[in-house]
């Protein structure tokens, strides 16, 4: 069934009406070629799917019926942090993508060493609104209940004090150098029942420096190995989610 992302304001709670316009308007009815009597989901971030039928057309806005409301899962707990050091542009836009299926909570890009741009000027205006997009559109596909937040980018020092200030967050780093172990045998030392969230960085397609991966260790950051492959950063990224989704059964 389709779905579309609106805005909750959308939402008229007196009449049971979903109003849309704006870019939703053009992308549901001018692309996806949805007409009066369609029928698919409405989400808008409050935990719920609205199943709708188109009811009037107008030359900018359209108007939609409630039928029914159901309950969208939430996300299982503990929520995953993923942070990445900002790779070439397709490929964080891959990442992003695929955090959202796979049920990140939130993205951290940053700038590091070897990132693809070392500071927040060099980032072109309106990129953050186009990997905003690609949430929404990941969201619609998946039928989460709420979007995946993206934060602003920062220098990698500030964002390892974000990390350290929950004393119960877990993290780990992967590391295509000698690291300390290989990740299977890490996860298999630790309390699953203990983390409030889990953090994992990666790096861009420079990877980490002996300098970042000292200040990682300093802060109580394993180093883990994915395999004697080096991975490109978007395998490396789905390859740690899912095997973190399957050890702390967040599937």
């Amino acid at each position: 069934m389709r779905r579309y992302w609106l805005d909750a304001s959308s939402i008229n709670t007196v009449t049971n009406e979903v109003l849309i316009k704006g870019d939703p308007f053009h992308h549901i009815f001018d692309v996806c070629r949805q007409e009066q009597g369609s029928k698919f989901e409405i989400i808008v971030g409050d935990g719920k799917a609205y199943f709708v039928e188109v009811i009037s057309i107008e030359k900018k806005q359209a108007k939609a019926q409630i039928l029914e409301i159901r309950t969208l899962p939430a996300l299982p707990t503990p929520h995953i942090h993923m942070a990445v050091s900002i790779p070439k542009y397709a490929t964080i836009e891959s990442v992003i993508e695929k955090a959202v299926e796979l049920g990140v909570h939130t993205i951290h890009p940053f700038f590091s060493e070897h990132s693809f741009i070392r500071k927040s000027s060099s980032l072109p205006e309106g990129k953050l609104d186009r990997w905003k997009k690609i949430v929404i559109s990941g969201t619609q596909q998946t039928g989460r209940g709420e979007l995946m937040q993206i934060e602003k980018p920062v220098d990698f020092k500030d964002l390892l004090k974000k990390f350290n200030q929950k004393p119960s967050a877990f993290g780990l780093f992967a590391y295509e150098g000698v690291s300390e172990t290989r990740i299977d045998r890490y996860l298999k030392t630790l309390d699953k029942t203990q983390p409030s969230e889990i953090w994992l960085f990666v790096g861009s397609e420079g990877g980490f420096s002996r300098t970042e991966v000292q200040e990682f260790q300093q802060v109580g950051l394993k180093s883990v190995s994915l395999g004697e492959q080096v991975l490109r950063v978007e395998t490396a990224c789905i390859t740690l989610l899912s095997i973190l989704k399957y050890e702390f059964e967040l599937f």
